[in-house]
């Protein structure tokens, strides 16, 4: 996984040089299949969705505008990724969202113009476990989202999200995804 490195600013953390390899990596198009738990009750929610995943280079407009909504230099961020989505209810078939996030690197933090459940920027803390796992967790309105992202070879990805409200845990998100077009 060192495909692009070599092109990165020499300034970079290794943090950075391993979210931007991972954005690269990442970069195509996705079905991705998820089926959500509710806790305790264990009502379930299936989803599917087409995703779309854009590796955003320093310096791109996206990251600029992203920088700027959180008050950072317009250069700050050193890469990013813009993702965008079209879900529906697997079981119904009903449309369930559609829209589009924008992530931007600087040192271990990971600067969003969304959240999952808001609308305002946020910001989410990263680490890598392994090279081909991608680990966040995000805090805001009281909730508290750990999301694991693992590439598994170049065609498929698992996704788990746990989603927690005063320390109690309230949602599982578990998720496969399949390239389906670079």
């Amino acid at each position: 996984m060192t495909t692009g490195l070599q092109n990165f600013p020499a300034t970079s953390t290794p943090e950075e040089l391993l979210v931007a390899n991972f954005f690269k990596v990442s970069a195509g198009n996705w079905l991705s299949e998820r089926r959500y738990y509710t806790l305790p009750d264990g009502a379930t929610q299936e989803v599917v969705s087409e995703i779309a995943i854009e590796f955003l280079a320093a310096g791109s407009l996206e990251l600029q505008e992203l920088a700027r909504l959180h008050g950072l230099d317009d250069l700050a961020l050193t890469c990013g990724s813009k993702i965008e989505w079209d879900s529906k209810d697997s079981v119904t078939g009903k449309k369930a969202s559609k829209g589009s996030t924008l992530f931007g690197a600087l040192g271990n933090i990971l600067y969003r113009d969304r959240g999952f459940a808001t609308p305002k920027p946020i910001t989410a803390i990263y680490h890598f476990p392994h090279l081909d796992t991608l680990c966040l967790k995000t805090e805001y309105q009281g909730s508290v989202f750990e999301e694991e992202v693992k590439l598994v070879g170049d065609k498929y990805r698992t996704r788990q999200t746990i989603i927690s409200r005063a320390g109690e845990q309230v949602t599982i998100g578990q998720y496969l995804e399949k390239r389906i077009r670079v």
